[in-house]
């Protein structure tokens, strides 16, 4: 069974490529676009392996959940991958997660990284 990664991120095109990234090494994906569905899922629901998250979310912003997640314990093994197009918040948030990336985003940048952190077989 491969490992969930959760993909965060309103806008739909860049979700599409973040997806395929993900699947093309490994991962099955599950993708939210609204901040307030995506924080239901994330305060009721199992962690998943790796989130990628986009800082500029409606309803409630990245921000807001990448402090939630920070501060549950079930996601102390979750890796946290932050997406914004503001390097500031990049620098804000960076310590906090396990990688930024800042938009625009490659395909290529996106399949490199994931590749470094595609699931383990066991």
């Amino acid at each position: 069974m491969s490992e969930l990664a959760l993909i965060i991120e309103d806008d739909e095109d860049l979700a599409n490529i973040f997806a395929e990234a993900l699947r093309g090494v490994g991962f099955t994906v599950e993708h939210i676009a609204d901040g307030k569905i995506a924080q239901e899922r994330l305060r009721n629901e199992t962690p998943p392996y790796l989130i990628l998250l986009d800082m500029h979310l409606p309803h409630v912003s990245g921000a807001d959940l990448l402090i939630e997640m920070k501060q549950d314990d079930r996601y102390q093994n979750t890796t946290i991958i932050i997406t914004t197009a503001d390097a500031r918040m990049g620098d804000t948030y960076g310590d906090q997660a396990d990688f930024v990336l800042i938009k625009p985003i490659s395909f290529v940048q996106l399949r490199d990284l994931t590749a470094r952190l595609k699931p383990r077989k066991d």
